[in-house]
């Protein structure tokens, strides 16, 4: 089992930026593909960047490219989404996930945090 707690959402205006932080517990960090996905109301779980286990890999949405940065720290077992230039359309909540396979579906991803807020106001 690994446990993951997302923190760091907020509300911020257009043009602003924000760091998400998840922190993992429980088996190996260095285990598991890690990934941020995000859910608007109302639209799917859409996956917004992925990295692997030594941060030599990253993957990231292209409505996201250019402006978020992946990266983790395995001694602190945390991952990050720095998530720079914010536009409205970013609005939703953000998810943390754990997984064994380097893939952007959210079905193929095992473990899961609560979800951090994120709010860009125009």
């Amino acid at each position: 089992q690994v446990q993951l707690v997302e923190s760091g959402g907020g509300l911020v205006q257009a043009g602003g930026s924000l760091r998400l932080s998840c922190v993992a517990s429980g088996r190996t960090f260095t285990s598991y593909i890690m990934a941020w996905f995000r859910q608007a109301p109302g639209r799917e779980r859409e996956f917004a960047a992925s990295i692997n286990w030594n941060g030599g890999m990253r993957s990231y949405a292209d409505s996201v490219k250019g402006r978020f940065t992946i990266s983790r720290d395995n001694a602190k077992n945390t991952v990050y989404l720095q998530m720079n230039s914010l536009k409205p359309e970013d609005t939703a909540d953000y998810y943390c996930a754990a997984g064994v396979r380097y893939v952007t579906s959210p079905r193929q991803y095992d473990y899961w945090g609560q979800g951090t807020q994120v709010t860009v106001s125009s």
